[in-house]
């Protein structure tokens, strides 16, 4: 199981549609100039992935949504397309999307297309090996550097986890 493709709408720096992909099921490296959005991509992924973004006040939910000029952005989407060749994922298909909307007031989310709970796609995330306690399948900037000059007391309690 991979990620195949990123599909980001309206979240962050991301106003346009814009699409990352097709990614390599091996590594995949995200670079740029300062301002590029980056962070805001890692920000995407943890938005669909992990519970980083959940109980938001109106103003927190208000800062996912593009800021720029133009036309005020109301709602935004990410969406994330896996390679479910290896069928880790449970559901039967070779390709399943999960997909959260947000909007000023409400979340929705998707999978293949249809509305789900958060709860349905937390689920079908640790049945995959995503855990929410341990959630080290996104590596953010910094965290690496900061693994690295741990001590090897904190560094095997990390381990453990």
């Amino acid at each position: 199981m991979h990620i195949k493709f990123v599909r980001i709408n309206g979240f962050k720096s991301y106003r346009e549609k814009t699409i990352c992909g097709p990614l390599s099921p091996l590594h995949n490296s995200v670079v740029g100039y300062n301002g590029s959005g980056k962070s805001n991509f890692f920000a995407a992924l943890r938005f669909v992935l992990s519970d980083s973004y959940s109980n938001m006040r109106p103003e927190e939910r208000a800062k996912l949504l593009n800021e720029g000029a133009g036309a005020t952005v109301i709602n935004a989407f990410v969406e994330i397309v896996f390679d479910n060749s290896d069928h880790r994922l449970d559901n039967e298909k070779d390709e399943v999307t999960i997909k959260r909307g947000i909007g000023l007031k409400k979340d929705e989310y998707f999978i293949d297309g249809k509305h789900v709970t958060k709860q349905d796609i937390s689920n079908m995330l640790e049945t995959a090996g995503f855990s929410k306690s341990n959630p080290y399948y996104i590596v953010e900037q910094g965290k690496v550097t900061k693994i690295t000059e741990m001590s090897d007391k904190l560094r095997l309690e990390l381990l453990k986890e």
